[in-house]
């Protein structure tokens, strides 16, 4: 193998195992990713606004979601980079879906991990990761440069 390769591959082994070490040291494992999913989606489908929205795009499709999002989850969490979905595409054009939204699902967030999370660390990690994920996902939907421009402010 070349030399580049191999350093490389070293390198994500590395960031793995520290990302494994850092879950372990919170209390975080694959079975509370997949708690955590199951518990949070099914609170989103029996939520008034974003259950529906929710429920449209994926109805007839919500075990192969849940099992996407665990992958999500655990990749995110332990640095696997497991998980190959393109989460921008997957939410453009969603029907009814409102930049609003997007506070109310981290409020969701939040209240699950206020029920189910083991600590406080494990908390602040999943919702800070939460939240640069609800950023970066508004900005790409729905920001425009344009808006900003200020020639176009009078």
């Amino acid at each position: 193998m070349h030399p580049d390769l191999n350093a490389r591959a070293a390198h994500s082994a590395e960031i793995r195992q520290r990302a494994a070490a850092e879950m372990k040291a919170i209390g975080v494992d694959e079975a509370f990713i997949s708690t955590l999913v199951d518990t949070f989606y099914g609170r989103v489908l029996a939520h008034p606004e974003l259950g529906p929205v929710f429920d449209a795009r994926l109805s007839g499709r919500w075990p192969e979601h849940m099992e996407k999002m665990k992958a999500f989850w655990s990749s995110v969490a332990f640095r696997t980079g497991a998980y190959g979905g393109k989460p921008v595409q997957a939410h453009m054009g969603v029907a009814n879906m409102t930049p609003d939204l997007f506070p109310q699902w981290l409020s969701l967030f939040s209240d699950t991990l206020d029920d189910i999370a083991p600590n406080e660390e494990a908390k602040a990690w999943f919702m800070a990761t939460a939240e640069r994920i609800a950023r970066s996902l508004t900005l790409s939907l729905f920001y425009s440069p344009a808006l900003d421009d200020p020639a176009r402010r009078g």
